[in-house]
């Protein structure tokens, strides 16, 4: 259950294709009604904003007094497991006084498998 001064933040790569970035806005919102949670910003590691930085402002601004960053990836890489705790820590470092914390990037998952599924049924029709 995420608290209601719990922040969360959405992360992706990020592109030069509005439309790319735009995915991530929408998985955002739809992440909020489904979730419940008050607090959730977007956020893009590189070549489009809001970066990392602006979304933990955001979130603290907001009245967040925890961070919960998840990596919007499929499998840890490098960006995952080095880049991203980098730009939090850099993020973070404003706020001293609110802690955060980086969840593993979606992996491997039942409920994954089930969207390939019907992303296959779907390319059938």
């Amino acid at each position: 259950m995420i608290s209601d001064i719990t922040g969360i933040i959405l992360i992706d790569h990020g592109s030069k294709r509005t439309a790319a970035n735009a995915q991530l806005l929408e998985v955002v919102s739809l992440f909020q009604k489904t979730s419940g949670a008050r607090i959730v910003e977007p956020a893009h590691m590189e070549l489009a904003d809001p970066t990392l930085a602006e979304a933990y402002a955001a979130c603290v601004e907001q009245g967040a007094t925890e961070i919960i960053i998840h990596p919007y990836f499929l499998a840890p890489g490098r960006h995952s497991t080095s880049d991203i705790p980098r730009l939090a820590e850099e993020a973070a470092a404003l706020y001293p006084l609110i802690p955060y914390r980086i969840t593993k990037p979606l992996g491997v998952d039942t409920r994954i498998c089930e969207v390939i599924q019907q992303r296959i049924d779907d390319a059938g029709q």
